[in-house]
């Protein structure tokens, strides 16, 4: 079958799966459907907002399809006329059945890990908060269990000591779009060998979830190491975000959004959450191993900025600590 005879149906919401449905048609398939969320209220006017993958396909003159619910009969019938050969998921929504096993050759999704690490929700950050050196992405075919099924292929990248969230983000949506693509061919070669995740996992492996990242799990806690909380600021950053609380000598509090920080070294005899600065240039944070420095910060009401305009701005009387 050459790839203009294949039809192609894409689920996907937002700017990571934009990636792969470009690439996709920027190389010819033959996408004959987009599936996205319905619009949602955002912003401080909770105006609609469409997903990134609907902005694209509108834009590209793609046949778009918003359902509320999947197994919704119009939609059922809708997606059952566009007779596709095969299904395509990156970042979309945990499928029904009846969805995922439609296509005669079957639903493959794109995952931010290399699975059977990381299954989940939230792949990217989970990686970089417990220090991880190494991710990627994978191609596995859907199944009854979420991010169980398969394996077609896996791609690994390293991890780098300065990579956040937001650009290990960037760096897998491309790599992801590859893998796509890889994968598409191997479909129409019929060239694909597929590997059951049970067959990678050992009596030894321990495997590490991804769930999804609650506000709570952005709260920073200063009993830690820096190393921990310094994997956890730049596993959150540009969002959604690292946070703590600022306590001023008479305990009125601010919260604080850290983006960026850098670990200091040096022994430490510091309650953990005291502040040592000199108001102009550094505000270094005592943790229960070590100091981290911090570079990037927003606090509560006023605009994200590099610490000398934070300390320039907001006096640090004696007695201010972090909890």
């Amino acid at each position: 079958m050459r790839k203009e005879d294949l039809r192609i149906v894409f689920m996907g919401t937002p700017t990571f799966a934009v990636e792969s449905l470009k690439a996709l048609v920027e190389n010819g398939y033959n996408v004959v459907g987009v599936i996205t969320t319905p619009d949602k209220p955002a912003g401080r006017g909770y105006r609609m907002q469409a997903s990134e993958v609907k902005k694209y396909a509108l834009e590209h003159d793609l046949l778009l399809l918003q359902p509320e619910k999947l197994k919704n009969e119009v939609f059922l019938n809708e997606l059952q006329q566009l007779k596709a050969d095969l299904q395509i998921v990156v970042a979309f929504r945990m499928l029904p059945e009846v969805i995922w096993n439609m296509p005669r050759l079957g639903t493959f999704n794109l995952h931010a890990s290399l699975l059977p690490q990381y299954r989940g929700a939230a792949p990217i950050n989970w990686a970089i908060i417990n220090g991880e050196k190494e991710t990627g992405v994978t191609t596995f075919f859907l199944s009854h269990e979420i991010d169980t099924g398969k394996i077609i292929f896996r791609e690994k990248m390293p991890i780098n000591d300065d990579d956040n969230a937001g650009t290990l983000h960037d760096k897998l949506m491309k790599l992801g779009a590859e893998l796509v693509l890889k994968t598409v061919d191997a479909v129409l070669e019929n060239s694909i060998d597929t590997i059951p995740q049970s067959e990678l996992i050992s009596d030894e492996t321990i495997l590490k979830p991804a769930p999804k990242i609650f506000k709570e799990t952005c709260r920073i806690n200063w009993e830690d190491t820096a190393e921990n909380i310094y994997n956890l600021i730049r596993g959150l950053s540009p969002t959604p975000t690292a946070w703590t609380e600022l306590i001023l000598p008479d305990q009125s509090a601010f919260t604080l959004k850290i983006y960026n920080s850098e670990i200091v070294r040096s022994e430490n005899h510091k309650t953990p959450g005291t502040i040592i600065s000199d108001s102009k240039n550094y505000m270094d944070i005592a943790t229960r191993e070590g100091y981290l420095r911090i570079l990037d910060l927003q606090i509560a009401g006023k605009k994200r900025m590099n610490i000398k305009n934070f300390l320039n701005g907001f006096q640090l009387s004696e007695g201010t600590k972090v909890r």
